[in-house]
């Protein structure tokens, strides 16, 4: 296996966990959110899965370029 296959493999496996963590963070805020103040529980929904979103975009576009870095 070539070098920018085995970096590559790191870099989206890197890319992953990073998203993992990132959409968890804005789970767990989301949660104590709402359960302090229920009345808010639709808007936080709402930005909570627009932030995840984000967050996927993200993470998609790394691993894209991941992805290319092998074909190179």
């Amino acid at each position: 296996m070539e070098t920018a296959a085995i970096l590559s493999s790191i870099g989206a496996g890197l890319v992953t966990i990073g998203a993992a963590i990132g959409i968890s963070k804005v789970a767990v805020a989301a949660l104590e959110s709402a359960a302090r103040q229920p009345e808010l529980q639709a808007k936080l929904q709402t930005m909570m899965i627009i932030a995840a979103a984000l967050i996927e975009g993200v993470a998609l576009f790394c691993a894209v370029i991941c992805i290319i870095a092998v074909g190179k």
